[in-house]
């Protein structure tokens, strides 16, 4: 069955900044009306002129699981390379401990050259970092003792205490769409996050996985899928299609190298959502992050009462 997940507004266009006080309420209405997980997206910094506001993902969703007790708490996804590796270990590890073994660690290579270079960190060699990254981060949360000489990294017998609450340790969705990351997905990974792709794109990279895991000789079937849509749901496809495109074309970008597209978006009436999103389950996706309408807690309603109760 397909779980339902929900973005939250850390990230928000130019004019506006983002409001911990209505996150944290938004989160907590979330659980209530029974989502399975809440997203955050990450950047460290993000454009120029204009800039985009975002707060942290890792202490947003450690303020979140203070104020709540169920629902799973994901990265949408962590620019791993951006990160020390060690230091990433111990801050994601004690979210995990702090909302008792809730996160789900969504992670990629980033994309933005200009944030690289404000961390030090060459963007050119993102990919090889990103393994790196994820090697040093699993093996401190899984290995008694960790030794191990990479770069400028010199773990020597490095013991990381608490260990994160899931065993062994918070499940690893890797993001990204070119073929090295599928492959990635498959071999390193337990599943994939991709964002704003249709049912038939979904469809022909998951068949790219499935094919890369039986490369790797490592069962399909332990490996999950999560897609993030955005929807609005109004009266009509009429009515919502104008308003939906003007905000994804100005607050959201799509990877030009990718098949990412804001034709995905779900819009229109609730039968119109219904059948759109059904295509969406008809793939086998494992999970879908749903992006409401300019985060407003109206949609959130309207699709915990009316759209879900019919998907599931």
């Amino acid at each position: 069955m397909t779980e339902f997940g929900l973005a939250i507004k850390n990230f928000v266009g130019p004019a506006e900044t983002p409001d911990p006080d209505a996150i944290l309420a938004y989160a907590e209405r979330a659980e209530t009306l029974g989502f399975e997980s809440l997203w955050a997206w990450d950047h460290v910094i993000l454009g120029v002129d204009p800039a985009f506001p975002i707060l942290d993902a890792v202490g947003t969703l450690t303020a979140i699981a203070a104020r709540t007790s169920r629902i799973r708490l994901g990265t949408g996804v962590l620019v791993l390379p951006l990160r020390n590796p060690t230091l990433a270990a111990k801050a994601l590890g004690t979210l995990d401990v702090i909302s008792k073994g809730r996160l789900i660690l969504g992670v990629a290579a980033g994309w933005y050259a200009r944030e690289f270079d404000a961390v030090g960190v060459d963007f050119k060699q993102r990919g090889r970092l990103f393994e790196r990254n994820l090697d040093v981060l699993t093996r401190l949360w899984t290995e008694e003792r960790v030794t191990l000489r990479t770069d400028a990294l010199n773990l020597r017998e490095a013991v990381m205490r608490p260990r994160p609450t899931q065993r062994p340790r918070p499940p690893i969705l890797i993001g990204g769409y070119v073929d090295a990351v599928l492959r990635r997905v498959a071999t390193l990974g337990d599943g994939w996050l991709t964002y704003f792709y249709t049912p038939e794109s979904y469809r022909k990279a998951w068949a790219k996985i499935v094919a890369f895991a039986r490369e790797a000789r490592r069962d399909p079937v332990t490996l999950t899928g999560t897609n993030q849509l955005a929807i609005f749901v109004g009266r009509s496809r009429a009515e919502t299609e104008a308003p939906m495109r003007e905000w994804l074309q100005t607050e959201w970008d799509v990877a030009a190298w990718s098949e990412s597209t804001i034709e995905h978006a779900i819009r229109g009436s609730v039968d119109e959502c219904v059948e759109q999103l059904s295509s969406h389950v008809a793939t086998g996706v494992h999970r879908i992050v749903l992006i409401p309408y300019r985060y407003r807690p109206d949609q959130v309603e309207i699709l915990a009462e009316e759209i879900l109760p019919r998907l599931r």
